[in-house]
């Protein structure tokens, strides 16, 4: 497990964190993708507008992906996202459920 938070200076109110229920639900995926031998590690990060919880497959590589929370964005296109190696926003919305069925569909094509 890697953990990482930036501060400003000015405590944790001005950070964007997943709270106890996103974390749950997110984690309820990462353990199904570690048995299914998908991932491997994880890191979250805590800024001033977005948290990241990013998945590694090898510790010390680029994440394979990340999802990200981004509350300013609630409004418009919803406050998650699921975000490719490559930077290319994979599904987007305003349920965490929902956007993290895009992994979950990968995770039934590996059982397969």
């Amino acid at each position: 497990m890697t953990f990482q938070s930036t501060s400003s200076g000015f405590g944790t109110a001005d950070q964007v964190a997943f709270h106890r229920t996103e974390l749950g639900v997110i984690l309820s995926l990462y353990g199904r993708m570690v048995a299914a031998g998908e991932w491997r590690d994880y890191g979250i990060s805590n800024l001033r507008e977005v948290a990241i919880f990013s998945v590694f497959r090898r510790t010390a590589e680029h994440p394979l992906y990340r999802i990200e929370k981004r509350p300013k964005l609630r409004g418009k296109q919803g406050q998650y996202a699921v975000i490719g190696m490559d930077g290319q926003i994979l599904k987007r919305g305003a349920d965490l459920r929902q956007v993290l069925r895009v992994l979950e569909r990968k995770l039934i094509r590996t059982v397969q």
